[in-house]
């Protein structure tokens, strides 16, 4: 499969510690009123993460191990930069909505130009970015309409 073991370790590692700050951050929103919402908001999030990783391993050859490797990392970047709000709102200081979008706003940014990074560096075809894109695109959809019946 061309992922060996501490590749795999890594990558999993990345990906448990995103998904443990990424359900810190939706439970110290107050936006998410229901135990249903947060199980839909976390299983967007997540499932995008999951369609490109069942897609590196369904179509990349060779570079599959570094890939997912790389992905994880975007991943917990993006999540290591929610943690000012989590403390925030852990911590009773700020739990405003603002603050809750304008994290997200620029922990996606952020992870947007680092996986344009990977996909570079890994010398990979700039279609892995743009359908990265588009799995962001339908999932800030899904997010707005399924979770929070903004649209």
């Amino acid at each position: 499969m061309n992922i060996d073991q501490s590749q795999f370790v890594r990558s999993a590692v990345y990906f448990s510690l995103s998904l443990v700050l990424t359900l810190l951050f939706v439970l110290a929103c107050p936006l998410y009123i229901s135990r249903e919402q947060t199980i839909l908001s976390l299983s967007i999030a997540g499932g995008k993460w999951a369609i490109q990783i069942a897609a590196v391993l369904l179509m990349l050859r060779k570079k599959r191990g570094a890939f997912i490797v790389g992905i994880s990392k975007v991943c917990l970047i993006g999540s290591i930069l929610l943690v000012p709000y989590i403390l925030s709102a852990g911590l009773g200081i700020s739990d405003e909505p603002m603050f809750f979008f304008g994290s997200l706003i620029l922990a996606v940014l952020v992870m947007i130009f680092r996986y344009y990074f990977e996909v570079t560096n890994l010398q990979v075809s700039l279609a892995w970015w743009y359908f990265w894109l588009l799995c962001l695109t339908i999932a800030v959809n899904m997010q707005l309409t399924l979770v929070f019946n903004v649209i």
